[in-house]
């Protein structure tokens, strides 16, 4: 007998998670029998440690993590520690020895004009040097972590998808999305022969519970902390990071090789995003909208004048002219072959206000 669709919001929440539960019955059982090792570069992250906990969850005992330093929490469930680097030749080689897949999640969030050297060297440098080397070990599956910022974003509020070019002119307006985009071009240009499969994930921007270094939270903590002084005039995408991350869980056997998907689940104006924030939170939004021009060409004196008495500003002067643009597309494709889903993103909203502040605020701060 047919299940009855769902109706409502509650609904759907229920039949998105029995329907994960049932994939997730039909992974374990094909992660039990594999004896190679599964390795996630960038696994204590956000995303990456949410990975982590649902690979466990779905059976997994052959997970190897590399990062700097791996939690207690990971090495007591039985995962395997790869302490180094990307940029490391040498860890790398370890890192990816008897590795019958790679998820490559290791990277750098800095919108600071300054970051660029550093991300260009772990996003291209470092993802050059593990395919290479994961090649040389005879690693044939490859999921690579990118960001939705290399295939959408616009002047105008249009919906893209994977089918658009690349938006080349203006991805390289900042560090960021220029490493990586050249990240993808490096990995593709490896990945080439015969019996090899390289997946691009390109997720929006990450919410929910667990981003405890801010690499992508921020945004939210500097609403709640009353940080932001205006309402930008563009819009955003944003991603609960438990659903990209059983997004990536998919990919390990579903997606085509040398193919992107773009991770989303709402297109919504900051006036909206902010809007939602307000109401959850009980902070008040930014009632303040500044003409774009002006915008971005205050946000680039003010950054002037700080840095001329060695200060930093409370934001960067790049996430103002990003806040300009719209960064609108649909998730079809995931959906359609990765089986992506996605929750309420008033959950993901609720989470992530919680999360921030027992973590960073204090319950009743800012109120």
């Amino acid at each position: 007998m047919a299940r009855r669709a769902p109706q409502n919001s509650q609904e759907r929440t229920v039949y998105r998670r029995i329907k994960m539960a049932e994939k997730t019955v039909k992974k374990t059982k094909a992660l039990a029998k594999s004896e190679k090792k599964i390795l996630i570069t960038g696994g204590t992250g956000f995303l990456g440690a949410h990975l982590v906990r649902q690979f466990l969850d779905a059976g997994a005992k052959n997970l190897r993590v590399m990062a700097s330093s791996v939690p207690v929490w990971m090495t007591d469930s039985g995962v395997e520690a790869a302490a180094g680097s990307v940029t490391s030749r040498e860890d790398v080689a370890a890192a990816t020895r008897n590795v019958e897949a790679i998820f490559h999640l290791a990277g750098k969030v800095s919108f600071a004009y300054e970051g660029a050297a550093r991300m260009n060297k772990i996003h291209v440098e470092g993802t050059r040097l593990l395919c290479e080397v994961a090649k040389e070990n005879r690693v044939k599956n490859f999921i690579l972590a990118s960001s939705s910022g290399t295939s959408t974003i616009s002047e105008t509020p249009e919906i893209f998808d994977e089918t658009y070019a690349q938006p080349v002119e203006i991805l390289t307006k900042w560090a960021y999305y220029a490493s990586k985009y050249y990240q993808e071009k490096t990995a593709l240009r490896a990945f080439q022969d015969k019996g090899e499969r390289l997946v691009i994930l390109n997720p929006s921007l990450l919410l929910g519970a667990g981003d405890d270094r801010l690499s992508s939270t921020k945004v939210v903590l500097d609403f709640m902390a009353k940080k932001l002084p205006t309402t930008p005039s563009g819009g955003l995408n944003f991603v609960d990071a438990r659903d990209a991350a059983n997004a990536f869980l998919n990919a390990l056997d579903k997606g085509r090789h040398g193919e992107r998907y773009l991770l989303g689940a709402v297109n919504w104006t900051f006036g909206e995003f902010f809007g939602r924030l307000e109401r959850l939170s009980g902070v008040r939004a930014p009632t303040l909208k500044i003409p774009k021009s002006v915008s971005v060409w205050g946000a680039n004196f003010l950054d002037s004048v700080y840095k001329s008495v060695n200060k930093s500003m409370p934001f960067e002067a790049s996430e103002v002219e990003m806040g300009e643009y719209f960064w609108y597309f649909d998730s079809a494709k995931a959906v359609e072959e990765l089986n992506f889903t996605t929750r309420e993103p008033q959950e993901t909203l609720n989470d992530t206000i919680k999360y921030l502040r027992e973590n960073f605020l204090g319950d009743g701060v800012f109120k």
